[in-house]
């Protein structure tokens, strides 16, 4: 199952002046304008992938990357065709990579989740 890009949505503004343009008015041809609080309506929103959605993404594809591996050799062996003992150690060396891409991705999800939990907790 292919991991599809995360990306985190944050305003540009820095958090002082988002929280003065945020509960201030604003004026737009003799009208006021009153903006709730956290509303970003309007504002420029950074949507550059955050640090941990780049690591989660580069992980996701080393994970696809060792399925086409996988797949291939299951297919070269269904095909007929035989390995050679280069070609087994590659595919060795290949699963070990992606067994170790599955391990890392389910811990750094198990550690995201631990964090949501500890943050709503909180609240």
């Amino acid at each position: 199952m292919p991991i599809g890009p995360l990306r985190e949505v944050r305003p540009i503004a820095p958090p002082a002046q988002r929280s003065q343009s945020s509960s201030s008015s604003s004026s737009h041809d003799g009208a006021t304008l009153s903006k709730a609080p956290g509303d970003t309506r309007g504002e420029r929103i950074d949507t550059t992938p955050s640090p941990f959605a780049r690591v989660l993404m580069s992980v996701g594809k080393e994970v696809e990357s060792g399925e086409a591996t996988v797949r291939g050799a299951i297919a070269a062996t269904k095909a007929g065709h035989d390995l050679g003992p280069q070609q087994l150690l590659a595919l060795q060396a290949g699963v070990y990579r992606y067994s170790e891409a599955v391990d890392l991705a389910a811990k750094l999800v198990d550690r995201a989740s631990s964090g949501v939990k500890t943050v709503l907790q909180g609240q």
